[in-house]
Parts: structure tokens; C-alpha cells; sequence
């Protein structure tokens, strides 16, 4: 009799709901009473994933849930049901509210070890975590959830864009650079950019070249400067982080200089008063270019003096440069303080620009035109020596 009544009860909330509902929904939640009548569980679900982008369907999520998926919950894909669940917590009214509302209907699946859909649930409370300042909590909740994925032989992108997301989030709080550029990328990735809007693709351009630019150990931008959400900033008044990333990725010190006195970059105090750092860090790519930009056997004995002049550093200070490099693993090699040059054995691989490409090509052709001539002449004397035996 229970199940009779239960089932009573959700139907007569539907009808109820569609008789009051805004005309766009009424036929969704009519669908919602027959699919739920012919236990349809999975097409019940595909239905009810998309009233979450109808923008008036927002205010009826929780009553929803309260009232009518809670009866057959258990039938649900289960990731699925999170991502309704985080999305209903929206409509709470503080992140408090969110945050429990959230936990107390997910915490079964960590009895029924759901592992991938519990990460999530966990994750998007890890959020509100995070904005009620509780970041200790945030960061345990991450370091549980990173266990448990790790254990996983796969998992779905929507799981690991959460965590990712949240991630990036919580180091950005933090201020830890690296970490945000590392976790912000893996969100990327997870996720198809289209489904952003040009505000959110602008904001994490933004500071995705932040952190790329402040991160202690950030010697390689390739994946940003490859990756589609660059080109967001294309437009926007903050298109000069756009050029000053390139500027970094081919050593260009007066590229650098130029950007660095423009309205715009002095507008960003964070960049403002780490232009010390900045200076250390783009005169160490740009001994990472110069070093890439000679042949193998150049790399081999490298002045000093020609470093000084590429880098725009003392003289003096190019040995410190160079073991900072080393220090860093940037590069690999010797160095000869007596005849003031270096041997580098080994640069940091990077992603090139059309112009580094164009260089690579320049030095390529070089390479084959030797080799084609070093050919001919191995031929033509081999022509000679049979002409003499015979």
C-alpha cells in the first residue's frame, strides 16, 4: 500500500505542477507523468537532465527533487543525479543552504561506494566549501576525492572537470600559480570551450596568462599558447597578456619592454609588483631561446659575451643566469669559468611560433643542403675509385 500511495502522491504532483507551470514546461512535466507511469527510468532521466538549461524551470528543481525524483532516485544513472542535485543546490538561499543540501542527499552514495558519482557530489559541495572559507575543508575533500579517482580505471570528463574546476579554484584562493595553471588546463581539457560563455572564456584566458607569467617554474606556456581559450582575448582589452605570452615564449626582451610600460600592464598591480620576477623569468627563456636558436654543435661552446647580448644582462651575472637555468633543469650542461663559456648538453623542449617554426625550417634546410652535398661529393669520389680499380 506504501508504493500505491507514494505513487498516488507523485502523480498528483505533476499534475498539479503542470497545471501550474509556465506553458513552455507544462508539456515536459506531462511527459515527466507518463514516462514515470511506464517506469521509463532512463529516458526519464534524459528528460529531466534538460529542464537544467531552461532558465524557468530553475525554481522547480528542488520541489522536483523533494517531491518526486527522491521516489526513484536509486533508478537513476547516478552521476546524473548529482549533476541535478548541484545544480538544484543553485536555488538555495545562501551557500550554507547549498552546501547541506547537497551533502544530505548524496552521502548514500558513499555507503553504496559510487565512487565516481560521490567524488562529484563531493566536489560541488567542495565549492561552497570555498566560499564560506572553509578551505581546509575544500582542501581535504580534494585529497580524498584525488585518492578515490586514482583508484578508478576510468572516469566520466563531467567528474573530473569538477574536480579540476574546484581545484584551480582552490589554488587560486591560495595564490599558488602553478597549481592553478596545472588544474585550470585539466579543466579545460575536460570540457567542450563552446559550452563556456565569452565572459567565463575571457576570465580564465585572464588568468590562466596570470599564472602563467607569476608561476614559480613556468618555463614552457605551450599548452596555453596552443589551446583555443587564448584566442578569447583577442579584442578584449586585455589582448597585450596575449602578445606579452608570446614575448616570454621567444625570449623577446624588447617586445617585453614595450608591452611592460603600456597603460594596460601598468593597470595590473599583480604584474606591477612582480616586475622584478618577471624580468628574472623572461631573461631565462630568453637564454633558453638563444641557446635553441644555435645548431648542436654551436650549443657546444657558447661565449659568455653572446649570452650577455642576447639576454641583456651583465657580463658578470651570466654565470649566475646560466646555474639558475641549470638549477631549474631548463637546461643541462658545463660550464668553463675560465674561457667564460658554457657547453649545453640539453634545452627544455617548447611549443614554437611561426616565427621560431620558420627559423627550425631556415636551419633545417641548412642541415639537408649539407648532407645532399657531403652525398654528391661521397658519390662522385666513389665514381673515381671504380674508374681507378678498373
Amino acid at each position: 500500500m506504501s508504493g500505491t500511495k507514494m505513487e498516488i502522491d507523485v502523480i498528483g504532483f505533476l499534475h498539479q505542477l503542470s497545471a501550474n507551470a509556465p506553458n513552455e514546461l507544462r508539456s515536459t512535466f506531462s511527459n515527466f507523468e507518463q514516462l514515470y507511469d511506464k517506469k521509463l527510468w532512463h529516458q526519464l532521466t534524459l528528460e529531466l537532465h534538460k529542464i537544467l538549461d531552461i532558465p524557468a524551470a530553475a525554481q522547480y528543481l528542488i520541489p522536483l527533487y523533494n517531491q518526486f525524483i527522491v521516489d526513484w532516485k536509486d533508478k537513476m544513472n547516478q552521476i546524473m543525479l548529482v549533476q541535478y542535485l548541484a545544480r538544484a543546490s543553485q536555488q538555495c538561499k545562501d551557500p550554507k543552504e547549498s552546501l547541506d543540501f547537497l551533502l544530505s542527499n548524496t552521502e548514500f552514495l558513499k555507503e553504496k561506494k559510487i565512487n565516481d558519482a560521490y567524488c562529484l557530489a563531493q566536489m560541488e559541495a567542495a565549492h561552497y566549501k570555498l566560499i564560506l572559507n572553509d578551505t581546509e575543508g575544500c582542501k581535504a575533500t580534494m585529497d580524498e576525492c584525488e585518492k578515490l579517482l586514482d583508484d578508478l580505471p576510468e572516469t566520466e570528463p563531467v567528474v573530473n572537470a569538477s574536480f579540476y574546476r574546484v581545484s584551480a579554484n582552490y589554488y587560486k584562493v591560495k595564490a599558488d600559480y602553478p597549481q592553478y595553471y596545472r588544474n585550470a588546463l585539466l579543466y579545460l581539457s575536460s570540457i567542450n570551450i563552446d559550452d563556456l560563455s565569452n565572459e567565463e572564456k575571457v576570465e580564465r584566458a585572464y588568468e590562466l596568462s596570470i599564472s602563467a607569467l607569476l608561476g614559480e617554474g613556468l618555463y614552457n606556456f605551450g599548452e596555453l599558447l596552443m589551446h583555443p581559450i587564448l584566442e578569447s582575448l583577442v579584442g578584449t582589452p586585455y589582448e597585450w597578456l596575449k602578445n606579452l605570452l608570446y614575448a616570454y615564449n621567444s625570449g623577446n626582451i624588447d617586445a617585453f619592454n614595450t608591452i611592460s610600460n603600456s597603460g594596460e600592464f601598468l593597470k595590473e598591480s599583480l604584474l606591477v609588483n612582480n616586475l622584478d620576477f618577471l624580468r628574472r623569468k623572461l631573461c631565462l627563456m630568453s637564454l633558453m631561446e638563444h641557446v635553441f636558436q644555435r645548431t648542436k654543435e654551436e650549443r657546444g661552446s657558447i661565449p659568455f659575451s653572446a649570452i650577455a647580448a642576447e639576454t641583456k644582462v651583465a657580463e658578470d651575472e651570466v654565470e649566475h643566469l646560466i646555474m639558475k637555468a641549470f638549477s631549474l633543469g631548463i637546461l643541462k650542461g658545463k660550464i668553463d669559468q675560465v674561457d667564460k663559456i658554457v657547453m649545453v648538453t640539453w634545452v627544455q623542449p617548447r611549443v614554437l611560433d611561426l616565427e621560431q617554426i620558420n627559423s627550425l625550417k631556415v636551419r633545417l634546410d641548412d642541415w639537408i643542403e649539407k648532407v645532399n652535398k657531403q652525398t654528391i661529393s661521397l658519390e662522385n669520389e666513389d665514381g673515381v675509385n671504380k674508374i681507378i680499380v678498373q
